[in-house]
């Protein structure tokens, strides 16, 4: 809980709080998460981070069943993990009776006569390596390791193309944010933009980073945020990085398993 300055302090007592809160905010590398202090560190590897949260209790799931659980154990890899909303976006509500069909994908496959999505494992664990792939990258990457990116003057700050875990190309970029209209003086935020097409830069599902720079013992975790409006900050989002994959790829491949 933040400190309440009363009214009665005197104007020096005042001053000093006000001077000591600026020195500390002017501290580099420390690590901030909506003004409060938080500890980026987390004791276990990605794994275990994944099953302590419970915004990931799906995607910790989705692990195991495209085999990729010692990547995330032993292997130091940077991930953009997308919460278990996208998910529920992209599917619908499994593990139930009655599977629910407010997902994509279950609409989908119940109007077309294919057995709806009950649980997790009756998707095909090679169609989850092709998707989760595409939201991991070896090494160890940080937010101050990527270059600045601004879409709309991208000839000039074009953030930097990557390969994810399995091949395929993504572009990642820092956004500074401009605050009353001044450029670049805001908060610094992590993009990443799926490309379709090498070849054509602009075919891109771009999603904005929530949090970065958590710190498990054998990588990074960025966590993307859920779209539900076309700009997070100054990063244009686009509605389909809430689909697993970025796209309705993975419905459509699992369709064709069925």
């Amino acid at each position: 809980m933040k400190n309440i300055i009363k009214r009665y302090f005197k104007p020096a007592a005042i001053l000093s709080v006000l001077l000591i809160t600026v020195i500390s905010s002017c501290k580099k590398d420390e690590y901030y998460n909506d003004g409060g202090k938080a500890n980026p560190v987390f004791n276990g590897n990605i794994m275990q981070y994944l099953e302590s949260n419970d915004k990931f209790d799906t995607i910790a799931q989705i692990v195991k069943l495209a085999g990729m659980e010692d990547v995330f154990k032993n292997e130091k890899i940077t991930f953009f993990a997308p919460t278990d909303e996208v998910i529920r976006q992209t599917i619908g509500l499994v593990n139930t009776d009655i599977a629910d069909l407010s997902g994509r994908l279950n609409q989908y496959l119940y109007s077309s006569g294919r057995d709806t999505i009950q649980k997790l494992s009756d998707i095909q664990p090679q169609i989850w390596r092709k998707f989760l792939s595409r939201y991991i990258y070896k090494g160890v990457h940080k937010l101050k390791d990527y270059p600045q990116i601004d879409f709309g003057l991208r000839e000039l700050y074009p953030g930097s193309f990557y390969y994810t875990y399995d091949g395929e190309v993504s572009n990642i970029g820092v956004v500074y944010n401009s605050v009353n209209g001044v450029s670049y003086v805001g908060y610094r935020q992590l993009a990443l933009s799926y490309l379709f097409d090498p070849s054509d830069p602009s075919n891109i599902t771009t999603a904005a980073v929530a949090s970065s720079d958590i710190q498990p013992s054998n990588g990074v975790v960025h966590v993307l945020a859920v779209t539900i409006r076309e700009k997070i900050g100054d990063v244009p989002t686009d509605l389909n990085a809430n689909f697993f994959g970025f796209s309705l790829e993975f419905w459509n491949d699992v369709a064709l398993s069925r």
